[in-house]
């Protein structure tokens, strides 16, 4: 019998222990007139091995949030939208926080959100950082806007358009920017329409951003704008986000850091 270098026999039990942590790595086992002994793992070979299973299991968790991520997140300044970089600008962030916190519940009564609120005040900001806290969960979402849905559906006939839409529907949370920015040709709101009815039959929550006025969204001019938000509505929890304009408050700041700079680079060069 060859042992290891880490490995001793034990007089005792005549089996062979594990130098280290000192249990045994065999075990006696009586068939009939015949005795085996089946090799095992002593508890640090286990402790190991555990943690070899935690390892593998944390890496390929975190290649799927990387692939989800690349899924759902087509633009890459998105990755940049999430509660580490938030400024504080905007008080109903902490409804994001609401939301990701009970995502459950949002999910089982397929609850979204209606974020509305002037240009630039941070309703796109406020929805990535729900998308990417749920992505670092692991759960699907895909966020993207009509504009981008729209151009991809030019070019498709009929039966692709179905297919392409209902794909959307394999995302855990749908969140759409800009409601209102697309153009309003026939086509592009029985699309939408198309879009948001998809999500509305397949009881999944659908978050939506807008420029558009809460008045607006409840009294629309014609019956195909109306079909659309009654839909928006009636699963989507309005929030109007504040009226700091971040654009400009982030404008602003950047010039006053690219004027330091010069300032600092002129006296640099006297």
């Amino acid at each position: 019998m060859r042992l290891s270098q880490d490995e001793y026999l034990n007089e005792a039990d005549g089996l062979i222990y594990c130098s280290n942590c000192h249990t045994p790595r065999q075990h006696r086992v009586q068939f009939g007139n015949k005795v085996f002994f089946p090799v095992i793992r002593c508890r640090c070979q286990q402790e190991k091995c555990v943690q070899q299973e935690a390892e593998r299991k944390q890496r390929e968790f975190l290649e799927h949030i990387s692939r989800l991520k690349a899924s759902g997140l087509q633009d890459k300044t998105l990755r940049e939208y999430n509660f580490s970089n938030d400024k504080g600008y905007n008080p109903e962030i902490q409804k994001a926080h609401d939301y990701v916190d009970h995502w459950r519940e949002m999910k089982e009564k397929s609850l979204g959100l209606l974020l509305w609120g002037d240009v630039g005040t941070g309703k796109s900001f406020f929805a990535g950082c729900i998308a990417n806290a749920l992505l670092d969960k692991g759960i699907p979402v895909l966020m993207t806007n009509f504009s981008r849905i729209l151009n991809i559906l030019t070019g498709m006939y009929s039966d692709d358009r179905n297919r392409f839409i209902e794909s959307f529907n394999q995302y855990s949370l749908l969140i759409i920017d800009d409601l209102g920015i697309e153009r309003n040709s026939e086509f592009a709101l029985e699309q939408v329409f198309n879009i948001i009815d998809s999500r509305y039959r397949s009881r999944k929550p659908l978050i939506v951003t807008t420029n558009l006025t809460l008045d607006e969204l409840k009294n629309p001019n014609d019956l195909a704008h109306a079909r659309i938000y009654d839909r928006i509505l009636e699963r989507c929890i309005p929030l109007k986000v504040n009226r700091l304009n971040i654009r400009k408050i982030n404008a602003a700041s950047n010039l006053k850091e690219a004027r330091d700079l010069l300032r600092s680079s002129t006296k640099d060069t006297i």
